[in-house]
């Protein structure tokens, strides 16, 4: 682990652009009509998740459907991947026809020892720009485990839940997993081959995609607050939420700044996703 430390200030840049078949997609998953695709048309800032997607060739993959690593991410000695957090700032608007770059950088690479044995952190912060200067920043967290044992798969204590203000059913299914999937060319077998996520990691069946429900989670609270814009959110993932069973979407009311709290709960009623939200 030691050795990996000098990765810390590789970057990397891509280029993108918030085209408008992929918002007309968005739109779709998100089972409403058609947004207005012109050029310069706004679109909400968090639809941002799904641009800039690692396309690495098929001979470059990894056996969890992840590109290997060694390319721009650390040869980290550990098989499982997951985003367990990030932190969104978003500065100016997202907009149909905008040719974006991001560039990102690894800012800090943390092993540590966790209930289910070792892990390890890379932290990854990405900088959006565009022709008006930058559009966003998002700070990454990355979690790496070991291989699947009885234990590794166990989530963490349930997490004491606010009052909330409102509630809205959330029920995922295999093809709204694979959509977004397919949005984000998401690999990770994990959320479309329940063989390979009960049996090589360990999960009760197929896993849906935590950007999933961070875009599900942040598209139902922007209903809540008509008019209004979201300036930042800090999304923690906490335990699984799994395909199939039935979850909810809830928040909080605002406070004087327009801070929220959002989350998901599982069908157990257990926070699965938490994000502290500014949306003013």
């Amino acid at each position: 682990m030691q050795e990996l430390q000098g990765w810390i200030g590789r970057a990397r840049e891509v280029a993108d652009e918030m085209s408008a078949p992929a918002a007309r997609r968005m739109a779709a998953m998100l089972d409403q009509a058609a947004p207005d695709l012109s050029p310069g048309a706004p679109v909400p800032p968090f639809w941002i998740a799904i641009l800039f997607d690692d396309a690495q060739p098929q001979s470059r993959l990894g056996a969890d459907g992840h590109p290997e690593k060694g390319e721009f991410l650390p040869p980290v000695p550990l098989p499982r991947r997951m985003l367990a957090g990030r932190r969104m700032n978003y500065a100016s608007p997202l907009r149909i026809g905008q040719k974006l770059t991001r560039r990102s950088e690894i800012t800090a690479i943390t092993p540590k020892e966790g209930r289910s044995g070792k892990l390890c952190f890379v932290t990854v912060l990405h900088t959006v720009t565009g022709p008006d200067g930058v559009v966003a920043t998002e700070e990454q967290d990355i979690a790496y485990r070991e291989a699947s044992t009885g234990a590794s798969a166990k989530a963490e204590a349930p997490a004491t839940k606010p009052d909330a203000a409102w509630r809205v059913p959330f029920n995922p299914d295999p093809v709204l997993l694979f959509r977004y999937s397919a949005l984000c060319f998401n690999g990770h077998r994990i959320h479309y081959d329940v063989d390979y996520a009960r049996d090589a990691e360990g999960y009760a069946g197929l896993v849906v995609n935590g950007g999933l429900s961070t875009t599900m989670l942040l598209d139902a609270a922007m209903k809540q607050a008509p008019g209004a814009t979201l300036r930042a959110a800090d999304i923690r993932t906490m335990r699984p939420v799994m395909c199939n069973r039935p979850a909810t979407l809830a928040g909080t009311a605002p406070d004087e700044q327009g801070n929220r709290t959002l989350w998901v709960e599982d069908e157990t009623g257990a926070m699965a996703l938490r994000i502290q939200a500014r949306i003013s």
